[in-house]
């Protein structure tokens, strides 16, 4: 009675100050200003939540006494432990002798010889931090004094030190980071890395993000035997349904480097810019239509490719192409109609020049989805597109493309059997522009076009049955392709003959020529699936066959095969092969094994193509490609990965990689082993270079994170080539 009666005055005589103060204990003696509270002391105060072995409370001066092993936790944020509190009512401060915090989320502690906390500011006095057991931690940083905002939940430390074990790494003045996820501005991981050809190179990106609808990565870097440069990216959201992306890179060459290379350009340079809006008619023009309008930009500009491969110090996870694409598409859908306009420009980086290359600037078109008449029996639909092609040096035309099928359909016996007859109707009509600089000897563009109608008869069925573990689906398909009439003049009728053949595709009189020819055909289709009880799929395959009629004799198209089959749920294999048989020869065989179980994940893959056309200077008939992953997770902490890639054709590794990464809750480290077949353009024609690096993962959490599956690369060694 006389425990539970302490227990309440005292509550009532905090609660008339100013702030809410509760305490609960097992023994609470009053004596004038002073109240004594023992035997599991637990105080309320705000967002705080204290425990202790006893507390002195003065009621003139405001000061609660907290003694001996202290728990604070403030909004489930954070735990602080110590010997010693003492927490001011009247001007909001508390004190921790010895002090303990740890930051829940982030799992950060602090240890100090005291901490003073003080509203949302707290204090800190020669301290050590860390993200490890607080056991022998794998590192820390020690400090001289420290501040940390509860609100803001931003650390500053001063006089910082960073020891692995206590080995000393690092002196830094002053140290700051985010206890949360919050953009902020600051520095980010800096990477570096040694070569011998390029010498020390070291990047501190720098990050802004001042408002929440933009930031910006600056990226500068120096290579101490090759140059310096920097790289930039801002990104920004206008809207809530566009967003956009800019990158800048420049990066000039020393001059001995630049000798000694032989390359085509001192310094290389380029920006990548991305934008997207997913209702950009109404947004822009202020209409409310009611379909769906869109907008996406990509547009890339380099002087060549060592802009790409100088973004980054990790060449093999960085994509690099020769060929480059700039588009922008604007699009307007509704249920019935799609109209758009496509903008594509390519750059070829292996050329000096691409004045010569064909643009499509622009491409519009307009689309009329499947309709229906006479109760569904009737389909059709309408394809209409004209391509601007132009380009500085050499012939530019205008060229429009018309397709019109219209089919009737129907099915008999119940839906067993499904017929269709579909009429094709197709027109390409090309005109020529007159500001030719270059003239070929006896070849003459006229304008011209191009008329055809054919017909497609097919017949399908789809068979369906189930059984206790499994469901089996097959569908059979044929369809008959007559090649009715064409109708040609100009450009057409005078290099048709010779456009139509594949071996001519690469003259230069052909670049307009786009025709297929369409032969009288029957083919043939088989599909099957097979789906376990949960409606997972088991396999699928599917076989197609072409035989070509209209000749002297009956031609047999390429023979296709399809294979997916899930043997387990760890074991795949997936084969797609083409067979012809006139060079009774496979044309296309691409094949995959995988495997994913027991911590291990295996892939297997081998691509091979044959065109059966003379090798030129831009293309060979063949190309064989294998492929290979292998990663094994021995368990949380360990994973160890290999990669290798060989072109067949050409006997040539194209890239290899093999490594480790440690994982721990505070700390990842690994090493990775990589070669990769990089493209550059040099003065001596070399087109590609082979790097060899070593790359080391270093990541101290929370202050540095990690994305990639295989580390981070923030310190990389070029080995000799």
């Amino acid at each position: 009675m006389y425990k539970l009666l302490g227990i309440f005055l005292l509550c009532i005589s905090l609660l008339q100050a100013e702030d809410k103060v509760e305490i609960y204990a097992s023994l609470v003696d009053s004596s004038n200003n002073i109240v004594n509270a023992s035997g599991d002391v637990t105080v309320i105060y705000k967002d705080y939540f204290l425990n202790a072995k006893s507390a002195i409370y003065n009621k003139e001066t405001g000061d609660l006494e907290l003694f001996e092993n202290i728990r604070a936790t403030y909004d489930g944020q954070y735990r602080i432990l110590g010997d010693y509190a003492k927490l001011n009512i009247k001007r909001k401060e508390k004190i921790f002798k010895p002090f303990f915090m740890l930051e829940n989320s982030s799992e950060v502690w602090i240890a100090a010889n005291e901490g003073v906390n003080k509203d949302k500011d707290l204090q800190i006095e020669s301290g050590v931090l860390s993200g490890c057991e607080p056991e022998n931690p794998l590192w820390k940083m020690e400090f001289g004094s420290s501040e940390y905002n509860t609100d803001s939940q931003w650390m500053s430390l001063y006089n910082a030190r960073l020891y692995i074990y206590d080995i000393p790494i690092l002196y830094t003045p002053y140290f700051g980071y985010s206890l949360d996820t919050r953009r902020r501005s600051g520095l980010l991981i800096p990477a570096m890395g040694l070569s011998q050809t390029e010498g020390f190179f070291y990047e501190q990106p720098v990050y802004i993000a001042e408002q929440n609808w933009w930031d910006l990565e600056l990226k500068p870097q120096v290579r101490t035997q090759r140059g310096s440069g920097v790289y930039a990216t801002l990104r920004f959201v206008d809207s809530e349904i566009s967003a956009a992306e800019l990158k800048v890179g420049y990066f000039k060459e020393r001059d001995a480097y630049f000798k000694e290379q032989n390359l085509v350009n001192d310094s290389h340079y380029g920006y990548n810019f991305k934008y997207e809006n997913k209702d950009v008619i109404n947004q822009w023009f202020g209409t409310e239509l009611k379909g769906q309008s869109g907008l996406y930009a990509d547009i890339n500009k380099m002087n060549d490719v060592d802009y790409i491969n100088l973004s980054s110090n990790d060449t093999f996870n960085t994509a690099t192409s020769t060929q480059v694409l700039s588009r922008v598409n604007l699009f307007y859908n509704t249920n019935n109609d799609y109209l758009a306009a496509y903008f594509k420009y390519y750059e070829d980086l292996t050329k000096l020049s691409n004045a010569d290359t064909l643009q499509q600037l622009p491409v519009t078109q307009y689309h009329h989805y499947l309709d229906t008449l006479l109760d569904e029996h009737l389909l059709y639909s309408l394809d209409a597109r004209s391509t601007n092609i132009e380009r500085e040096l050499g012939k530019t035309a205008l060229q429009t493309d018309i397709n019109l099928p219209v089919t009737l359909y129907t099915s008999l016996f119940d839906e067993y059997l499904n017929l269709s007859y579909k009429a094709n109707l197709y027109g390409q009509h090309t005109k020529f522009r007159e500001h030719e600089q270059i003239v070929l000897p006896g070849v003459e563009y006229n304008d011209g076009y191009f008329a055809r109608y054919y017909h497609v008869l097919s017949a399908s069925t789809d068979l369906t049955r189930s059984f206790d573990a499994y469901t089996h689906i097959v569908s059979f398909s044929s369809k008959y392709t007559l090649g009715g009439n064409d109708a040609t003049t100009g450009y057409y009728e005078d290099l048709g003959d010779i456009c139509a053949n594949p071996e001519n595709q690469d003259l230069t009189q052909c670049e307009f020529y786009n025709i297929k020819d369409i032969d009288e055909a029957v083919e043939f289709d088989m599909s099957q699936y097979v789906y376990d009880a949960l409606g997972k799929e088991m396999l699928y395959h599917r076989m197609a066959q072409k035989f070509v009629y209209g000749t002297l004799e009956t031609k047999a198209g390429e023979l296709e095969n399809e294979l997916d089959y899930k043997i387990t749920d760890s074991i795949s294999i997936y084969n797609n092969m083409f067979y012809n048989f006139d060079e009774h020869l496979f044309s296309k065989i691409f094949n995959q094994a995988s495997y994913d179980g027991y911590g291990f994940r295996l892939s297997l893959g081998h691509m091979f193509r044959d065109t059966f056309l003379p090798d030129t200077t831009t293309s060979l008939r063949r190309a064989s490609y294998l492929t290979s992953t292998a990663r094994y997770t021995y368990n949380r902490h360990y994973s160890y990965h290999t990669r290798y890639d060989y072109d067949v054709e050409s006997s040539q590794r194209k890239s290899l990689e093999f490594g480790f990464l440690y994982k721990k809750r505070c700390w990842d480290f690994g090493i990775r082993y990589a070669e990769n077949n990089r493209p550059v353009l040099a003065n001596d024609g070399q087109s590609s270079i082979y790097d060899r690096y070593v790359y080391f993962t270093i990541v101290l959490k929370p202050f540095m994170t990690a994305t990639k599956e295989n580390g981070e690369s923030n310190i990389a060694m070029r080995l000799n080539e």
